[in-house]
């Protein structure tokens, strides 16, 4: 799994599937170089806190996707995770919850179970 850097890439995945839960927001998109693999990237923005806070919200969902991701997400495809105000205070279960079941709505299928890998 690697990371999104680029800006441009996060203006395509805003483009992209989206759904939002109260602990995040999940974007999708299909890589443009069809490529196998998985791509991750991750944003907080000022409205939910100061440097501090946002930091602990980024640290909390990079931890989501590195556990999450891998079982459940497809190949192929790049994700940005977005922090939203709860997502610093969300108990962690419930947070990992979250993004799976955003997975399966911006899929529009049941998400890949970890027997079938």
């Amino acid at each position: 799994m690697s990371r999104l850097i680029k800006r441009a890439d996060f203006l395509r995945l805003a483009k992209g599937r989206k759904y939002a839960t109260p602990g995040l927001v999940l974007q999708m998109a299909a890589m443009p170089d069809l490529s196998d693999g998985l791509r991750v990237g991750f944003t907080a923005t000022k409205k939910i806190g100061g440097a501090v806070t946002r930091n602990r919200a980024k640290r909390r969902l990079r931890e989501i996707a590195r556990t999450v991701l891998p079982l459940y997400a497809r190949q192929g495809c790049d994700y940005v995770l977005i922090a939203r105000d709860a997502t610093p205070t969300r108990p962690f279960a419930t947070l990992i919850e979250d993004l799976k079941l955003a997975l399966l709505k911006v899929h529009g299928s049941r998400p890949r179970k970890p027997e079938d890998a």
